[in-house]
């Protein structure tokens, strides 16, 4: 399970085994969100409002490095 970031109190990741669309994990606390990168698409979400708001401005800010990270570990 790579991690790719942690920021705020959030764990950004994904798993070794993952699949299309590509698409990275969030957690906080006893929440966890998954966000799709190409269109920052919240699949699924048990975070608090706030938290995926600034989970999602994170995600904006990281996603070119998240995309080459996946890209490098899938390919």
């Amino acid at each position: 399970m790579p991690t790719l970031l942690n920021q705020d109190g959030f764990k950004f990741f994904f798993y070794a085994n993952e699949h299309e669309p590509m698409h990275i994990h969030v957690i906080k606390g006893e929440g966890f969100a998954k966000i799709e990168l190409q269109n920052l698409k919240v699949v699924q979400n048990y975070l608090k409002p706030k938290e995926i708001k600034q989970a999602l401005k994170i995600v904006a800010v990281h996603r070119e490095d998240f995309e080459r990270k996946w890209n490098e570990w899938f390919n």
